[in-house]
């Protein structure tokens, strides 16, 4: 009953963004909207802003769930591969930009303090993904490396980094080309085969 009632709420957070500016939500809105009482809210969450957080955070688990769902149809088994596809839902903003989640991102945008929130999310719910591809990697000879966690997390931050265009304006020159360096970088420190990240600044 207890998951189901956050479950509720979380609905109602994600339902009001599609409606309304975020400003213009209160705590005795989304209890109206998720049909319950406003003490059960505080019951689990301190504000409102708490409930996003946690809003933010199960959009990238279940983008990342999705993720994982459409790996079981692929003919590509191989970890480099995986990681492909991984970087690719990235850079394309699956995970931050697909349907399910981009009311977030649109009302996130212009509020830096959230809009840090939902990067740090990113970092959180994909680095351990990262990582256990990494380890597979290993496994399979195809990458070398000692600390698969760290450089999980520092490729997936730097990766959320360069596709912020908050810090960086569109520009997809100077992106490719700092994706071409990254591709290097990445070659470099997994000791990857020559090639083997092409992919971020080359089109299929």
């Amino acid at each position: 009953m207890k998951s189901d009632k956050k479950e509720l709420i979380f609905d109602a957070m994600e339902k009001l963004m599609s409606e309304v500016p975020y400003k213009d939500i209160s705590v005795d809105v989304i209890a109206k909207k998720a049909g319950i009482g406003k003490g059960s809210i505080y019951y689990y969450f301190k504000s409102k802003d708490e409930i996003l957080y946690s809003v933010i955070e199960r959009c990238y688990r279940r983008a990342v769930h999705e993720y994982f769902e459409t790996l079981h149809t692929s003919s590509e088994n191989s970890a480099l591969a995986k990681i492909k596809k991984l970087f690719q839902s990235v850079i394309k903003r699956d995970f931050s930009g697909n349907e399910k989640n981009m009311l977030i991102t649109l009302h996130l945008h212009d509020d830096m303090t959230l809009h840090h929130k939902m990067k740090c999310a990113a970092i959180q719910e994909i680095s351990p993904v990262l990582t256990e591809l990494l380890k597979e990697g290993i496994n399979e000879g195809s990458i070398k490396t000692d600390t698969p966690k760290e450089s999980a997390e520092i490729i997936v931050a730097v990766l959320t980094f360069f596709l912020d265009d908050t810090v960086f304006p569109e520009d997809n020159n100077s992106m490719l080309i700092k994706l071409k360096i990254l591709a290097g970088v990445l070659e470099t420190c997994l000791k990857t085969e020559p090639g083997s990240f092409d992919f971020l600044y080359k089109a299929n």
